[in-house]
């Protein structure tokens, strides 16, 4: 069997379901690793982080020097808009999903909530992490990768 026979094989036994905003927000709060992304010099950037869900928000921690903590200081009122991706696919089955979270992101900047997002969240990177972040999601998709039943099949 040839990788071209093998992909066309898992993908007729795979469907893709949308989901809802809230099972999506629900799946995204199940996992602590994402990756946000922003712009930088009019071009999409994307980092690995790793986030807590709160209150339906998305908080990541940051340093100050950091391009996303330099872009959302930079703008005013609503925030800087950033894209949000986290998901739980199996290597091997090709099977899980995946969500989007698009909103704005704002440089958290009063102190008893930020040492409530230091409190629940270590971030991974050895760096000091003083800042966060917080994104408010104004759109967020999903989908559920899914095998497919053949008892539905025709």
């Amino acid at each position: 069997m040839t990788a071209d026979d093998h992909r066309s094989d898992t993908s007729e036994r795979h469907r893709s379901v949308e989901l809802d905003g809230v099972e999506a927000l629900r799946l995204l709060g199940s996992v602590s690793l994402g990756r946000v992304v922003f712009t930088r010099h009019a071009l999409p950037t994307v980092r690995p982080v790793n986030h807590v869900l709160v209150d339906g928000d998305i908080v990541i921690r940051t340093h100050g020097d950091a391009t996303l903590a330099r872009y959302t200081r930079q703008t005013e009122g609503e925030g800087a808009v950033v894209a949000y991706e986290a998901d739980d696919i199996d290597p091997d089955t090709h099977l899980g999903w995946s969500v989007v979270v698009t909103g704005y992101a704002r440089l958290v900047t009063d102190l008893r909530e930020l040492a409530r997002y230091q409190a629940l969240l270590r971030p991974w990177a050895s760096q000091r992490m003083d800042h966060a972040v917080r994104i408010s999601p104004d759109l967020v998709t999903g989908v559920r990768l899914t095998a497919d039943d053949p008892s539905t099949s025709v």
